[in-house]
């Protein structure tokens, strides 16, 4: 991308700050975390993010599921494991995945479109931290190399909702086709409109409470919304 994908602008936001937002809708009260390399200088995230930092920079995605993996054992069973460049993400996606893994007798489930699989938008068993250290410990650092070693469950077709939630932003004319894409329809007091995040839709001084289909929630500007999003305040 030529700069740090994280901090990229996302209508006002940035897309860490967009993608964690929508995994704390998608895990509640699960924890969200963010494995980041050594000093490496983040966005603004809510005090409720968890940051974890991979101590062996420069070895792939497969260390850092290890960071991930380490931060949550105990907390949870199961992990949604995202990439930060993913701004169509949606919570019904996550769910779904998740859900899959938590249902089924495997180590992961990966969702697989155009005959692509897509292991950094999947979910996988805490339990496969050990077998994760296993292959740093031989320097296989393919994530292949771990779905070969696990009981796999894939997605297809049908059984993914929402399936733009697999666009991802690799080069500058990604990002840059990305920021033309409408934003989601969503409703406002019951009146269709188009928004991104919270902020877009609250009045600059709203203090009766703010719901979000039909949940209380905090009147963060940069919550993300998402398509069938229904706002509702005073």
């Amino acid at each position: 991308m030529g700069t740090p994908k994280e901090a990229l602008d996302w209508h006002g936001s940035t897309l860490l700050r967009r993608v964690t937002g929508i995994l704390a809708r998608s895990v509640s009260p699960g924890p969200v975390v963010v494995v980041s390399a050594p000093g490496q200088r983040l966005p603004t995230l809510p005090v409720s993010v968890n940051v974890v930092s991979d101590d062996r920079p420069d070895r792939g995605p497969l260390q850092g599921l290890a960071a991930g993996l380490g931060a949550v054992a105990g907390r949870a069973d199961v992990a949604y494991v995202s990439s930060v460049d993913v701004p169509l993400l949606h919570p019904a996606f996550v769910r779904t995945v998740t859900a899959s893994a938590l249902a089924a007798d495997v180590d992961a489930v990966v969702p697989e479109l155009a005959g692509r699989r897509h292991p950094l938008a999947a979910a996988y068993r805490v339990s496969v931290l050990q077998t994760v250290n296993q292959l740093l410990a031989e320097d296989r650092l393919a994530m292949h190399a771990l779905l070969e070693r696990c009981r796999v469950r894939v997605l297809v077709g049908a059984e993914l909702p929402a399936p733009q939630s697999l666009t991802n932003l690799n080069e500058p004319d990604d990002y840059e086709r990305a920021l033309r894409f409408p934003a989601p329809s969503i409703t406002v007091n019951g009146s269709a409109t188009r928004a991104w995040r919270l902020g877009d839709v609250l009045a600059d001084a709203v203090t009766a409470p703010v719901r979000l289909n039909d949940e209380p929630v905090d009147p963060d500007p940069d919550l993300p919304l998402v398509a069938g999003d229904a706002v509702g305040f005073a």
